[in-house]
């Protein structure tokens, strides 16, 4: 037997004025976003904007359903957005906010593990690193250089 150690190692901005101007950009598209969700049940509302190879950002925000779990997370809803729009192009960035009308929302809140899966598969087609940030409605903001490192033991095609 023996023990294996797996370390991660994220970036933490006190809020989001401590990131670039490009991360705020794309993070205030994700919190613009985040309004489009339809959340009656959870009433809980994600957005996510993608900053594309070409330039171009993709958002989506979660679209409940009371057939759960119907519904799709905001993270997927643009990752398969830009994925039938935009196929050979690669995925830069992913800025994620989320805010709840329950209570307020001030840690960060990370992609939930279907999401991850699906951030995975597009990291492993194309070949480099998603850069994740993710934040709640205020506080801190969260960044991972990728999907490998927020979630090192993936699931992919190998195994199948």
């Amino acid at each position: 037997m023996k023990t294996l150690k797996i370390e991660s190692q994220f970036t933490i901005f006190d809020s989001l004025k401590e990131t670039s101007i490009e991360v705020q950009d794309l993070m205030q598209k994700a919190i613009e976003v985040r309004d489009n969700a339809y959340a009656p049940y959870s009433k809980f509302n994600v957005g996510a904007a993608l900053l594309l190879e070409n330039g171009v950002i993709v958002t989506g925000s979660n679209q409940e359903n009371a057939s759960y779990p119907s519904g799709l997370c905001a993270e997927r809803t643009a990752i398969y957005y830009a994925g039938a729009q935009y196929p050979k192009v690669k995925i830069k960035e992913i800025a994620i906010s989320a805010t709840s009308k329950k209570a307020p929302t001030t840690k960060p809140i990370p992609p939930c593990g279907a999401c991850r899966q699906a951030i995975s598969e597009y990291e492993i087609k194309q070949d480099s690193p998603i850069v994740i940030y993710f934040m709640g409605e205020t506080g801190k903001v969260v960044k991972s250089n990728s999907l490998a490192n927020l979630l090192p033991w993936i699931f992919d095609k190998s195994v199948l």
